[in-house]
């Protein structure tokens, strides 16, 4: 488990302009005029810490918007990542998305009993899962994280040493990733894909 099981909510540019009520463009001017404290990835993408928007939303007096905020909050489970793969690649890979991933919880399993486990305790809305693994069926794997909320019906996303464009082909609706593992690639599903892979629909 990645940074001690912090729980601390991370927004894009894009989610702070959701819950605001305005334009990306807004936000981003908020950032650079000094009025909304951001930091941002190695991608060079703004992330704004929850703690900065509470504070920023009431120094505008932006009640409403607060309320949003904090709805968000209570039922958020967005900052959860489970790996689900062997030990080598997975070991290989955490590091990186860790450190894509800042303040996301990044958990591991390494086998599909381990990974059933972790699902039910961690809730993940990340699933990477290396369709190498001993055992597994990926379309039993898929329909079990999507219809059993047990599991918090995470996005999975498909990772494989070879056959990468057969697996794009049949599972047209999981992102593939091969090796070496694309990191930016990751990071633009999660983040910047204008709602098309967050829970929240607001990326």
């Amino acid at each position: 488990m990645a940074k001690g099981g912090r729980k601390i909510r991370i927004f894009s540019a894009l989610e702070v302009a959701n819950i605001c009520g305005v334009v990306n463009q807004t936000t981003i001017n908020w950032i650079r005029n000094g009025h909304l404290k951001a930091f941002t990835t190695p991608g060079g993408q703004y992330r704004i810490y929850a703690k900065d928007l509470a504070t920023f939303l009431n120094n505008r007096g932006m009640g409403d918007s607060s309320e949003a905020l904090q709805v968000l909050l209570e039922n958020s489970a967005w900052d959860t990542f489970l790996i689900v793969a062997r030990e080598d690649i997975s070991n290989n890979i955490m590091e990186g998305i860790e450190n894509i991933l800042p303040d996301f919880s990044v958990y591991q399993a390494h086998n599909l009993f381990d990974a059933g486990k972790k699902a039910i305790q961690e809730k993940p809305s990340y699933l990477l899962l290396d369709t190498g693994i001993p055992g597994l069926d990926i379309p039993e794997f898929i329909n079990s994280m999507n219809e059993d909320p047990a599991f918090g019906k995470p996005k999975i996303f498909l990772l494989t040493k070879s056959g990468y464009q057969e697996l794009v082909n049949a599972y047209p609706g999981n992102l593939v990733f091969n090796l070496p593992f694309d990191y930016k690639k990751l990071e633009n599903a999660i983040f910047n894909q204008e709602g098309k892979y967050s829970r929240a629909g607001t990326a």
